[in-house]
């Protein structure tokens, strides 16, 4: 697959139609939880960091998935569901690549999707130990610990932990 191939798996990439129809569909709650991948968690998050602030995205991003799971059944739990560090970590971290400016929200997608769609375990750079299953992380923000997050500062950003948790 060339470089600038987005993987099959991600029929939201197609066009602007599908990407717009897939975002409102996980708005409403009425896309199949099996579609809710890393992939298209990277690829929502995008689509509104496009235009959005890191501040905005993160909260669009947050009342999104916690909305999304109870759609779908998911519970919001201290072991599973929403999971606030790495919501942060990824709105941020999207923020901040699209700041490299893109034409068009479609191809801010794509691309970012390109880069990050795959790379489930990008948090390992930034923190020592098990972020993911961290119920202290899952709850509320927490700061990596192993390496600053490049041009990304949520420290600045309103930390309050979930109350659906």
């Amino acid at each position: 697959m060339a470089s600038n191939e987005i993987p099959p798996r991600h029929p939201f990439l197609e066009n602007d139609s599908a990407l717009n129809d897939f975002v409102e569909r996980w708005t409403l709650g009425s896309l199949p939880k099996s579609s809710w991948t890393h992939g298209a968690h990277v690829g929502v998050a995008a689509y509104f960091a496009f235009d959005h602030s890191e501040e905005a995205t993160f909260s669009l991003m947050k009342a999104g998935i916690l909305h999304f799971n109870s759609c779908v059944g998911t519970p919001n739990t201290e072991d599973s569901g929403y999971h606030e560090t790495l919501t942060r970590f990824w709105s941020g971290t999207i923020s901040s690549f699209l700041r490299a400016g893109f034409a068009s929200r479609f191809e801010a997608v794509r691309e970012t999707v390109r880069l990050f769609g795959e790379d489930r375990d990008r948090h390992k750079l930034f923190y020592s130990f098990d972020v993911v299953r961290d119920r202290k992380a899952r709850r509320e923000w927490v700061e990596p610990d192993k390496t600053p997050f490049p041009g990304f500062s949520p420290a600045s950003w309103r930390v309050t932990p979930t109350t659906s948790v």
